[in-house]
């Protein structure tokens, strides 16, 4: 048995697991550790004891001052603008982080650690402490290749000499944005005892295994990325719920509508698409998520609450309506169901350009929206479900927490086996 540490400042760390800004749908990974003999330990959210015991994973609240400081970027008004403030926020993290995974660590005496791929101080102090360290995303990664478009704007792949023109000079655009927090970044490795990065991206090719929680076809094959990157396919596990009783009443397919469970300002979306559902044919269901649920105009055919179980109403999907976050997006695909993505920001652009790609749903845009134009999405986006099933085959093929686990454990022996030789 291995005492395993996961460290995160989302829902989720010994393994000493870091999950700071994961869904906790990517549990299912560090449960299938827990199910093999090892003991886990979540450093996270407080408040999720009770969510991951049934997957036999124990935690450790993380310190006030990494619960409430978002990403800084809802406030902003172009996608650039909303990277930059993001980038800053994951740097300014750095000191926070060092501080709680040095505690962690003297308290849970772990083997290994898991550290998500958002917690660039945390990755700085597992590095540096020797342990054997992984760490995983449950988001598109924005490492650079040559073979698609530079990450964050959701550019469309071109192929053929412009193509190539036009992903040059934004990479080159986009790196000087990256970099303008690369100084910070560098003193804090120094100070650990680290070489300096050339670029603040070059931070993703730092972990000696790297489990990326999606698959092709949904996201771009690649082959000049680093060996240490995995795909296993999306996080689908969700914590126990009953089904709700009012779904049995209903005789029509579902539309799902999902706000973000943190806040981006995208309950305008779901009142548009409570006005152009009504009369479809389809019961509207949304989830508020951080949005309060109060303050729409619900028709007959329609419910709202702030949380459902996803999962309890996809079968029941025609479509799924969206601003295209990671975790509600892979997991209507992998119930083969289309979506209509309307992006708000973060790494929604990216998300929707690999929807729209797949023929796996539409990407509506939030400028000048209004229930006509999001009612002729939808529709559209109904028609794409053979897409959708494709996504989800590759999902499906992809191994899953099974093949995370094995990863992991291969990585650990082979870490244990190296240092043994030294």
């Amino acid at each position: 048995m291995l005492k395993i540490n996961a460290f995160s400042h989302g829902p989720f760390a010994r393994f000493h697991a870091s999950i700071e800004r994961s869904p906790i749908s990517t549990c299912s990974g560090f449960g299938e550790l827990s199910a093999r003999g090892h003991r886990v330990t979540a450093e996270t959210l407080p408040g999720s004891r009770e969510t991951l015991a049934p997957l036999g994973i124990e935690t450790r609240d993380l310190p006030a001052n990494l619960i409430h400081n978002g990403l800084g970027d809802g406030a902003q008004r172009s996608p650039l603008a909303a990277l930059r403030a993001a980038t800053r926020s994951l740097v300014d993290n750095i000191p926070a982080e060092i501080a709680a995974m040095r505690a962690a660590v003297a308290a849970t005496r772990p083997d290994a650690l898991l550290i998500d791929m958002t917690s660039v101080g945390a990755q700085i102090f597992g590095t540096a402490t020797g342990l054997p360290w992984a760490s995983w995303s449950p988001m598109l990664l924005p490492m650079p290749s040559k073979q698609v478009p530079p990450f964050g704007l959701g550019l469309t792949p071109k192929p053929g000499p412009l193509g190539r023109l036009r992903d040059a000079a934004v990479r080159g655009a986009m790196n000087r944005m990256w970099d303008e927090v690369l100084s910070d970044l560098n003193a804090a490795r120094r100070g650990h005892g680290l070489e300096p990065l050339r670029h603040t991206l070059d931070y993703l090719a730092q972990p000696p295994l790297m489990l990326n929680f999606t698959a092709r076809p949904f996201d771009d094959p690649r082959d000049d990325w680093p060996t240490e990157v995995h795909q296993i396919g999306p996080g689908l596990w969700a914590p126990p719920a009953d089904r709700p009783a009012w779904l049995d009443g209903i005789d029509k397919p579902l539309a799902l509508v999902t706000c973000s469970t943190e806040f981006q300002d995208d309950g305008e979306l779901a009142q548009l698409a409570l006005d152009a559902l009504t009369g479809s044919g389809m019961y509207t269901v949304v989830t508020t998520g951080a949005v309060d649920p109060s303050g729409f105009t619900v028709p007959a055919d329609a419910r709202v609450e702030r949380f459902l179980p996803h999962h309890l109403l996809l079968d029941r999907a025609e479509v799924v309506v969206s601003h295209g976050g990671m975790g509600i997006t892979q997991k209507a695909l992998a119930a083969g169901v289309p979506v209509c993505v309307v992006p708000f920001g973060r790494d929604q652009r990216e998300v929707a350009r690999r929807v729209v790609t797949n023929e796996a749903g539409v990407r509506v845009s939030k400028k000048n929206l209004n229930p006509a134009r999001l009612r002729a999405g939808i529709d559209e986006a109904i028609t794409r479900r053979a897409g959708a099933r494709r996504v989800a085959a590759g999902f499906a093929a992809a191994g899953g927490p099974g093949r995370g686990a094995d990863l992991l454990e291969q990585h650990l022996r082979l870490s244990a086996a190296i240092s043994i030789g030294r």
